[in-house]
């Protein structure tokens, strides 16, 4: 069994390995702000898409195409098989 200290060291370790430097700042996509917060990518971005102007682009953006297929490349956000029709948000550490 874990202590709460071990449980706290691993989520602190799976929170960082979901953070990416995109456009020079830290971001989580969608998938893995949804992950945490455990609800689906769907109903996360569909909020988004609704209170959109509560998302400033200092907070929120959407990636681009290279952006989305760079990270694909590099086999960190997308297990083979799995894809998106939409070009994922991505949500600052502000």
């Amino acid at each position: 069994m874990k202590s709460k200290q071990e449980e706290v060291i691993i989520a602190v370790e799976l929170i960082i390995s979901k953070i990416f430097i995109i456009r020079g700042r830290h971001v989580m996509l969608a998938s893995d702000l949804a992950e945490l917060y455990q609800v689906e990518t769907k109903v996360l971005n569909q909020q988004v898409k609704r209170n959109i102007g509560r998302f400033p682009e200092s907070y929120m953006f959407q990636l681009t195409k290279e952006e989305y297929e760079r990270l694909r490349s590099q086999n960190v956000t997308l297990k083979r098989g799995q894809h998106s029709k939409y070009l994922p948000y991505a949500f600052t550490e502000h």
